[in-house]
């Protein structure tokens, strides 16, 4: 994976968990930042010079609280589980799996929305859905852009000014669990790199 690939999918996945839900009541000018809906959705993100462009395909399932990540043209995908907080790097060429602790402390349930600091931008249009923009803060500070839908769907998300990633297909359909399994033959990998285990 390139660096900017892997910065907009850690973008990605920071923005999902940056904020915590709030149990007492919604906060009144704050989007909603997780899936409703079971989704399947893919992105687009710059990700070279001259403005060459990786793809993202992510899926949620909204029963398990968990998500699957697969870069374009990679034989790793990743898979993140906040019933257990993990998150599990599949790499299906050498046969291995890597288990870390999901980044972030919690997200914000679905249904719920998010704390933390945004501004209403204004809405726009992202691969034939509406959504809302929002001038947010991420835990680390860095000012962002990011677009949801009404049930929280991310669209697009832009730093500096500069898409880092945005959605060219929505599909709203139930996502089965067999795609988030692990695979138990797999080889495990210690998140450290020190090999087998």
């Amino acid at each position: 994976m390139t660096s900017r690939r892997k910065s907009a999918l850690a973008l990605m996945i920071v923005l999902s968990v940056a904020s915590t839900q709030s149990l007492a009541a919604d906060i009144p000018d704050a989007p909603f930042v997780t899936p409703s809906v079971d989704v399947d959705v893919t992105y687009d993100s710059p990700s070279g010079p001259g403005g060459q462009v990786a793809q993202l395909r992510t899926r949620w399932q909204t029963a398990g609280l968990q998500r699957r990540d697969d870069p374009g043209n990679s034989v790793v995908y990743m898979v993140t589980s906040w019933r257990t907080h993990t998150l599990t790097v599949v790499d299906t060429a050498r046969h291995l799996k890597t288990v870390m602790p999901a980044p972030g402390d919690d997200i914000a349930l679905p249904g719920h929305k998010a704390e933390g600091k945004f501004l209403r931008l204004g809405q726009e249009n992202v691969a034939g859905e509406v959504c809302d923009l929002w001038q947010a803060t991420d835990q680390d500070g860095q000012d962002s852009e990011v677009c949801y839908t009404s049930d929280g769907i991310l669209l697009k998300a832009l730093q500096g000014g500069r898409v880092v990633i945005q959605a060219t297909h929505v599909v709203r359909a139930p996502q089965a669990d067999s795609l988030f399994l692990i695979p138990s033959d797999y080889a495990s990998k210690s998140a450290a790199g020190n090999g087998k285990r």
